[in-house]
């Protein structure tokens, strides 16, 4: 695992991005948000550029220049190995799509990013950002996973963080675990359980967010713009949240080693 930790710099504000996914009308509405245009950083954490439009998502963050704080997720690795020769396959459907769609300065981009960055903030002191937990960018621990579960993933934090910030489940939840504050701003691109671009605000608290946006407009656009072949389907169910948060519970829970009945 890699890891980037900027020792001495406090922020008084970071706009916390996770889970993009390539849509680029929610990333859009996210980043006119007064919050996020006030904010002393924009930190990225993962699975940024698989989706829809995953070219045009990295030209717009990478335009960001030094306000973009860049961690990659399991996805963005995906989208690498496939376009190098490492990998056959993509689980998610539309992620050959979206690795073929890069350019190979974007591949490079994507395969130098940390797995980790740890930032201090104010009111907040020491927080690590992650995409899916510290030590791993695809393992799953949920808002109800057990204190065991908790235990294991945070084992390997310093005891200086006070707070992590993760991604990954596409759900947005703050928890206290193991004595420390876990925040998932949820998915701006991609989201489970309520329509909307979702992120986060840090410092000096943890504020989660919603960004509502023009839906049937980004359908329209997407499905206009993007030669993905199943690019109506794709975007109706993830724009307008099809999958409750109930129902990816259910399916995700015994992901984090929970037992079933």
């Amino acid at each position: 695992m890699s890891e980037d930790h900027e020792a001495g710099e406090e922020y008084g504000s970071l706009a916390v991005l996770s889970d993009i996914h390539g849509v680029l009308p929610a990333l859009e509405a996210v980043l006119a948000e007064p919050g996020v245009a006030a904010a002393d950083r924009i930190v990225l954490t993962g699975d940024i550029a698989a989706g829809p439009q995953p070219a045009e998502v990295l030209d717009l963050l990478t335009g960001l220049g030094e306000r973009v704080v860049w961690i990659g997720g399991n996805a963005d690795r995906e989208l690498v190995e496939y376009r190098r020769g490492e990998r056959a396959e993509i689980p998610d459907p539309i992620g050959p799509f979206a690795a073929r769609a890069l350019r190979a300065d974007q591949v490079d981009l994507l395969a130098a990013l940390p797995r980790t960055r740890t930032l201090r903030v104010r009111g907040l002191g020491e927080v690590l950002f992650c995409h899916a937990t510290p030590r791993d960018d695809e393992e799953v621990v949920l808002v109800d996973s057990r204190p065991a579960r908790w235990a294991e993933v945070l084992a390997g934090v310093a005891p200086g963080v006070g707070t992590v910030v993760c991604g990954h489940t596409h759900m947005p939840y703050a928890r206290l675990a193991q004595g420390r504050l876990v925040v998932n701003p949820g998915s701006v691109g991609m989201p489970y359980g309520r329509p909307g671009a979702h992120w986060c605000l840090l410092g000096p608290g943890a504020d989660l967010r919603v960004t509502p946006y023009d839906i049937p407009a980004a359908l329209a656009r997407l499905t206009a713009g993007c030669a993905y072949p199943d690019i109506a389907e794709w975007a109706d169910y993830f724009l307008h949240a099809r999958a409750t948060d109930t129902e990816v519970l259910a399916a995700w829970g015994p992901r984090d080693g929970r037992r079933t009945p």
